[in-house]
């Protein structure tokens, strides 16, 4: 009786593993044992599934204590001179259209007098202006109004290469845009025109651009409204945002060279962690 307590009393799953208590077959189900509840375990541990459904490696982190917020910020020194710009004779054109760029914020702060910025229209200068001066105390706001000639045909939309020198920095930004060529229209009055000068940076000429919370997400780290992000190669920082309220985070992240690995690292105010994910963005 006492035999058939001990025996009931065991789980189904032992009772199928072990079928002896005695002899080579107790050795047997013991590891078979031992290798069902490894299995579950590392099944359970590293793997997740993606939004497809697909199963993918679950991203591991380090962690450590840190009270105040890193401040993380883009380099973007470079060592190019300051182009000998002209300005282009009004009288060799029929038309020009008004523009004032703003200067986006990650560059505002190091907008100064002796900045310029031009625009190239099918290779040639179009239009030369000095960021815009207070005449009451000299205050210079990262705004450039300027007039951008032509004798194209009105209404016709042209690429543009909208370039901008940073004297403190001393580096050259030159972006694409298209701009439709029309007299009656001054584009940045009333809605401001803001092009992305870091995406055409002659120091970080391959960008790459993520989704912040679809990142974090499959780190198994929560996204939360103020935290921020960075991306490093080595030691130098190649990108850095501070997560939105909408969940709708980008970051863009910046080589020097396609090919580029970068690591990204979160801190989280509240908690105040910072997380250095150890999967790696090829840039």
């Amino acid at each position: 009786m006492k035999s058939i307590n001990r025996t009931s009393s065991k789980s189904r799953l032992q009772r199928y593993l072990l079928p002896s208590l005695h002899g080579r077959g107790r050795g047997v189900g013991l590891l078979l044992l031992l290798a069902g509840f490894l299995f579950c375990a590392c099944d359970n541990e590293s793997e997740n599934g993606d939004e497809n459904g697909a199963s993918t490696k679950k991203t591991t982190y380090t962690v450590t204590s840190q009270s105040e917020a890193p401040v993380w910020q883009m380099d973007w020194t470079g060592n190019q001179e300051r182009p000998d710009w002209q300005e282009p004779d009004p009288s060799s054109f029929e038309n020009f259209e008004i523009l004032m760029v703003q200067i986006e914020e990650a560059l505002q702060s190091y907008v100064s007098a002796e900045d310029r910025m031009a625009i190239f229209i099918n290779g040639e200068l179009r239009g030369l202006a000095s960021p815009a001066v207070s005449i009451d105390d000299g205050t210079v706001f990262p705004k450039f109004l300027m007039k951008a000639y032509y004798n194209e045909a009105g209404t016709e939309t042209v690429d543009i290469s909208l370039q901008y020198y940073c004297q403190q920095l001393k580096h050259l930004f030159t972006l694409t845009d298209h701009l439709r060529l029309d007299a009656d229209i001054a584009i940045g009055i009333g809605q401001d025109y803001i092009p992305e000068f870091t995406l055409g940076s002659a120091k970080y000429p391959v960008v790459k651009t993520v989704s912040v919370e679809a990142l974090l997400s499959r780190a198994g780290l929560t996204p939360f409204e103020g935290n921020v992000l960075a991306a490093f190669v080595g030691e130098e920082c190649r990108g850095t945002t501070t997560l939105s309220a909408d969940g709708n985070t980008t970051m863009h992240i910046y080589g020097r060279a396609a090919g580029e690995t970068a690591t990204l690292k979160y801190y989280d105010a509240i908690s105040g962690q910072l997380y250095t994910l150890r999967d790696v963005v090829k840039i």
